[in-house]
């Protein structure tokens, strides 16, 4: 496939390739004709916390060029800060160092990557929080990161997820608003998510992001089931959801977000462009 005639990059998560190392995964995607690469830090490919983490970053920055990918940094790992529970500890949770420090070193790793931005998510309010004890949680931590990430001159971009307290691009705009409106707190939107929760679907979500959009995942879902999907395996309308953000003049990174199908990693980003460039 050729480059795409959109405004913004087609790109594919590492989360969907992690049977393959980080440097084959991306030379894949670059000769598929993705121009751009969402990378999920942790196991397996790159450890935020290695001791030769500066090494690497200067490899990758430089393979990165040579292969003209774009760059997000996505920070879902489920078991990287607890071998035992996904995704804990959360911004929601009553201990949230450790996450709040991790989301620290992905700003200092997009700043070294030149990413576009460090996508994040709210978490799972624990059994028996009060969603106002969530949300004061919520917004005390992400203020801490907000401010880090400016001195580093680095987007974020929260993720609504569902079955997390925040759930739709609604809830990013809530917490945007609590925070004061800080301009490098931006949106990521899931287009599959979008089918589950959001009132007024794709489109609706995407235009209520609006020009804070800054990171979209892409992949098929069926309402009721927070499953990513293949393209065509839901009920997503990718042309509607290409369309809109095309209308928006949407210049980031839409990558697709398969994280359960790395078993045919190269077979699935291939009928994933392919499936891209008919819509």
């Amino acid at each position: 496939m050729t480059a795409s005639p959109l405004p913004f990059s087609l790109g594919y998560g590492t989360n969907g390739f992690t049977d393959h190392p980080l440097p084959v995964a991306l030379d894949l995607l670059a000769e598929q004709g993705y121009g751009a690469v969402a990378l999920t830090l942790g196991h397996p490919h790159l450890d935020p916390f290695a001791e030769d983490l500066a090494e690497q970053l200067q490899a990758l920055r430089k393979t990165l060029g040579e292969l003209k990918l774009r760059v997000v940094i996505e920070t879902g790992t489920r078991f990287l800060l607890d071998p035992r529970h996904k995704h804990r500890p959360a911004l929601v949770d009553e201990e949230a160092a450790s996450r709040v420090g991790f989301l620290r070193r992905a700003v200092d790793i997009a700043a070294q990557l030149e990413a576009e931005c460090v996508s994040f998510f709210s978490g799972v309010l624990p059994d028996g929080t009060s969603p106002e004890t969530g949300w004061q949680r919520l917004t005390e931590r992400v203020a801490d990161v907000v401010e880090y990430a400016r001195g580093k001159r680095v987007l974020l971009a929260v993720e609504p997820e569902p079955g997390m307290l925040v759930e739709t691009v609604s809830d990013a705009l809530r917490l945007r608003a609590a925070l004061g409106d800080p301009d490098n707190l931006r949106i990521t939107v899931d287009i599959g998510h979008c089918v589950v929760v959001e009132p007024d679907g794709i489109r609706g979500a995407l235009l209520e992001a609006g020009p804070l959009l800054a990171n979209v995942q892409l992949d098929d879902m069926r309402p009721h089931a927070h499953e990513h999907l293949p393209f065509g395996e839901g009920t997503v309308d990718l042309p509607l959801a290409l369309g809109t953000l095309a209308e928006l003049n949407y210049r980031g990174v839409a990558a697709v977000e398969l994280p359960r199908h790395s078993y045919d990693a190269p077979g699935l980003a291939a009928r994933s462009i392919a499936a891209l460039g008919d819509a």
